[in-house]
């Protein structure tokens, strides 16, 4: 068995406002990694930050707990044009020793980071290692799927009228605190019948809270009126089960559905924000402050305000800005990908609605249900790369494409179990021994993006006697760009999210 090395912030096992203590969610980790032979490590740098510590009895309770790790031999030295890429200082020695642990995961000295360190995760989006970076309880949740100790509860997104809600659950304290006028905003909405989206696991986890708008957001520069979806509330308690990402997906799912280009939220930045982290992966741009309370305000386009955008953009970073729209010209490529009808349903749990409807969720997967997704497969084709058009072809029993997105990342086909856990980080749907078995052969690994489920699944019969295919697919294909577009439009893909 191979072993997965972990380098351990030394942060995250002493934490700041209590460092007698270890918190139950980082036990639960360390037990976990330790049941299945994960191996935690710390870096000698971490060490020696440490002994640098004023606070006498802090450092001495500090060390005696870090010494049960032991600490990453030989670890490669970050060089002159790394710390440039990271734009560190290099005269602060607390940045340097971040930028060490950060370059040990970019050399492969190790395969995962575990922190909650805000500036480390800024980092690693620079040298694209968000992957391989996880909190506290996003390692939890990841090494528990990955080794199937326990399959994560599932209870329902439900879709619920404010009057049902208790305005004083616990869940919504930090949210008064914000914002002084929070409960006679709920209790308004509640007497307008509005509803919101909750995931509940003992109490409210996450939620969620949208509003039709046609007026101007008064920030310092107005930004004119227009029809748009504004982000209420949207807050999610429950970290490492993407349901942050789960729910900006049904916020896209209801712009499409109802014809809104554009969707926004105003929040209260504060440090270590990881709110703001994911709404701007996906496109959600800083715009200006509120002239009321000084809020930040946050918006996001859809579909692309004007041809400058378009033009001067490269395929993933237009699919990055503008998510759900891509590009899908001539010059991108295309390609069909078969997948087994179990693997699809892991994949996209939420098929079986064709496009997700607002009160249709049930059995929630929130790795399944995820935006950013993971395919794994065996097959030698070696020319697809970001940017690159994937349609999944569901085979056995529907026999039809049902889905498309765009390519990411994508891993060489490899047998090294360590390289394919590193690529697939958190995105995972499937397990350890699932993954362990595929790298048997070569597997080719692709990160991408899920854009729409074709409105109308195109069938075999149909692509044979188009000429599109020749028999069912075993294997990944390309198509030629009017095969594709016979499909898109079959298929029901709204034109107005593709662009050439």
């Amino acid at each position: 068995m191979i072993v997965v090395r972990v380098l351990i912030d030394t942060n995250i096992i002493i934490p700041a406002e209590d460092f007698k203590h270890m918190p139950e969610n980082l036990a639960e980790l360390l037990r976990v990694l330790s049941e299945n032979d994960v191996r935690a490590l710390i870096q000698a740098a971490s060490i020696e930050e440490i002994n640098r510590n004023g606070n006498k009895e802090r450092r001495e309770i500090i060390l005696s707990k870090i010494r049960a790790y032991p600490i990453l031999e030989g670890p490669p030295i970050p060089t002159e044009s790394f710390y440039e890429r990271l734009l560190i200082d290099q005269s602060n020695s607390h940045d340097v020793t971040d930028a060490k642990m950060l370059y040990a995961l970019y050399r492969d000295a190790v395969d995962f980071l575990i922190t909650e360190d805000k500036e480390i995760r800024k980092w690693a989006w620079r040298i694209e290692l968000e992957e391989r970076v996880f909190s506290i309880d996003s390692a939890l949740e990841y090494f528990k799927g990955l080794f199937g100790r326990r399959v994560p509860k599932h209870p329902l997104v439900r879709y619920v009228p404010f009057a049902t809600l208790d305005v004083n659950d616990s869940f919504f304290d930090s949210l008064r605190e914000d914002y002084p006028e929070f409960n006679e905003w709920f209790a308004k909405s509640s007497r307008k019948g509005r509803n919101a989206w909750v995931y509940e696991e003992d109490g409210i986890q996450a939620f969620l809270a949208i509003k039709e708008e046609n007026e101007p957001i008064l920030t310092e520069r107005s930004i004119p009126a227009r029809r748009r979806v504004k982000i209420s509330t949207f807050k999610v308690q429950k970290e490492g089960y993407k349901f942050g990402e789960l729910f900006l997906k049904i916020v896209f799912n209801y712009c499409v559905e109802n014809n809104f280009n554009e969707v926004y939220l105003t929040h209260f930045v504060k440090e270590n924000d990881k709110l703001v982290e994911l709404i701007m992966d996906y496109g959600f741009q800083h715009v200006g402050k509120l002239v009321k309370n000084n809020e930040d305000v946050f918006l996001k386009y859809l579909i692309p305000p004007n041809e400058e955008a378009i033009d001067t953009m490269n395929a993933v970073e237009f699919e990055k800005r503008y998510y759900p729209s891509y590009k899908d010209g001539r010059r991108i490529r295309k390609f069909i990908i078969p997948i087994r009808p179990e693997y699809h349903d892991r994949l996209f749990p939420d098929y079986r609605y064709r496009q997700m409807k607002i009160t249709e969720f049930t059995d929630i997967d929130p790795v399944g249900n995820t935006i950013k997704k993971v395919y794994l497969s065996h097959s030698r084709i070696g020319m697809i790369r970001p940017g690159d058009l994937i349609m999944f072809y569901r085979s056995h029993d529907q026999k039809a494409i049902t889905t498309i997105g765009v390519v990411e990342r994508v891993l060489s086909r490899t047998q090294d179990l360590n390289r394919i856990l590193r690529f697939v980080g958190k995105r995972t749907v499937y397990t350890y021994d699932e993954i362990v078995k595929l790298c048997e052969k070569p597997t080719l690994a692709i990160r991408f993006k899920q854009h729409f489920f074709l409105r109308n699944p195109v069938a075999y019969d149909t692509l044979l006697g188009k000429g599109i295919l020749r028999g069912a697919p075993q294997s990944i294909m390309s198509i030629g760009h009017d095969d594709y577009v016979f499909i898109k439009e079959r298929g029901g893909i709204d034109g107005r999210y593709t662009f050439d």
